[in-house]
C-alpha cells in the first residue's frame, strides 16, 4: 500500500519557486526622499535669510515688489545698527553701504526698526543713507493681522 504522490510539477516541491537575485536598483525610493528635501529646503531658505531679531511694528500697507535683492540695514531695540547680520557702528555705515553697493546708487536699501526705538532715531540712520546718495530707502513693518485689504 505504498502510493507515492507526485505532483505534475516537475522540480517543484509544496508549491515553492526559486528566486532570482534581482540586480536593478530600485531608485524610486531614493528620488522620493529627494524631492521631499528639495521641498523642505525651499520652504525654510526664505525663513533663514534675516537674522536679526527686531519687533517689527505693524502696517496695513502692501509688500513692495523688485528684482534686486535689497540691502536690509536694522535698528535693535538697543540701539544697535547691523547691516545685513553685521553689527556695525553708524559712522561706517555709510562707508559700508558704497562698498557693498559698489557705488550703485539705485540699489534698494531695507531699514527695519524695532518698535521700541524712537522715531527720530530711525530718520537719523535713514537720513545718513539718503545724504549718501542712496534713494530708494524703504521702512519695512509687519502687515497688521485681521485688517482686510483695502478696508481702514
Amino acid at each position: 500500500m505504498g502510493a507515492s504522490i507526485q505532483g505534475g510539477g516537475g522540480g517543484r516541491r509544496f508549491g515553492r519557486q526559486r528566486h532570482r537575485a534581482m540586480s536593478d536598483i530600485n531608485v524610486t525610493p531614493m528620488v522620493d526622499v529627494m524631492l521631499v528635501l528639495l521641498v523642505i529646503f525651499m520652504v525654510t531658505a526664505p525663513l533663514l535669510t534675516v537674522g536679526v531679531q527686531v519687533d517689527l511694528p505693524k502696517t496695513s500697507a502692501g509688500p513692495l515688489t523688485g528684482d534686486d535683492e535689497p540691502l536690509t540695514v536694522s535698528i535693535r531695540a538697543d540701539n544697535d545698527v547691523y547691516l545685513q547680520e553685521t553689527k556695525i557702528d553708524q559712522d561706517a555705515l555709510v562707508p559700508r553701504l558704497e562698498a557693498v553697493t559698489k557705488a550703485k546708487k539705485e540699489q534698494r536699501i531695507f531699514v527695519r526698526a524695532d518698535k521700541a526705538i524712537p522715531y527720530g532715531r530711525v530718520m537719523e540712520v535713514m537720513g545718513l543713507i539718503n545724504a549718501a546718495g542712496f534713494n530708494k530707502v524703504a521702512l519695512v513693518a509687519e502687515e497688521a493681522k485681521g485688517k482686510a485689504k483695502g478696508k481702514k
